[in-house]
């Protein structure tokens, strides 16, 4: 350590040894090597922010994908009754992955395949042709745009949606559904053009019990774990 006028500077191996033994493990050799390359002695505030702009990036734990078009026309018939399957193709190709909106946004954007009208207290399910795959030890957690919740109170039906990250793995492709509620005490009506969003949804990571021992593997969608 040095002293410099009134600034009390460090030496990168102290300044190193010092966060590695408050248990930062996400530093990464690659990082603190860069940053012995390019200081010999440093101020510690300057240090651990420029650590600490590497320990927070964001987690790329997830990817969304489509269904199989053979998998959207079917679960399309089995929520609405037949319809000619060019008209099915073409909803399915007009699908959008879900995105965030900017980069402090947590959620990501589900948008709505078809346009629709919910009157008050009427519901409506939503294949989305949308599945996610994750990584183990996370979950997707969805809720309804919160625009929608505050001006209609529209919400989901099982209040927020999990989909586990084993559910990507069923014999419906893991197909995400959306159910609706208008649940308005207003009167209001709620009207969506197909591409408006309708939901949005947070990654999770989560943790298990030490004595846990599920052993069960998912066949099934919405459900099938309660057999």
């Amino acid at each position: 350590m040095a002293l410099v006028g009134n600034l009390r500077l460090w030496t990168v191996q102290e300044l190193v040894s010092s966060v590695l033994l408050c248990n930062h493990k996400s530093i990464q050799g690659e990082t603190v090597r860069k940053v012995c390359e390019n200081f010999q002695y440093l101020d510690m505030g300057i240090f651990v922010h420029i650590l600490s702009g590497r320990i927070n990036q964001m987690k790329r734990i997830a990817k969304f994908e489509k269904v199989s078009l053979k998998q959207f026309v079917s679960d399309w018939i089995d929520t609405f009754g037949n319809r000619p399957n060019d008209i099915i193709t073409e909803i399915y190709n007009n699908i959008e992955l879900p995105k965030r909106a900017t980069k402090g946004s947590a959620g990501y954007d589900f948008k709505s395949p078809l346009p629709f009208t919910l009157q008050p207290n009427c519901t409506i399910k939503i294949p989305t042709g949308i599945r996610c795959k994750m990584e183990e030890g996370w979950v997707l957690k969805v809720y309804p745009r919160s625009g929608l919740g505050f001006k209609y109170r529209a919400m989901l039906n099982n209040t927020v949606g999990i989909v586990d990250e084993d559910y990507y793995y069923s014999d419906n492709e893991g197909h995400i559904f959306l159910k609706f509620t208008n649940d308005t005490n207003e009167a209001k009506i709620l009207k969506i053009n197909a591409g408006d969003g309708i939901a949005q949804g947070i990654f999770v990571e989560y943790g298990i019990t030490y004595d846990d021992d599920a052993d069960g593997i998912r066949n099934g969608g919405f459900g099938s774990t309660d057999e």
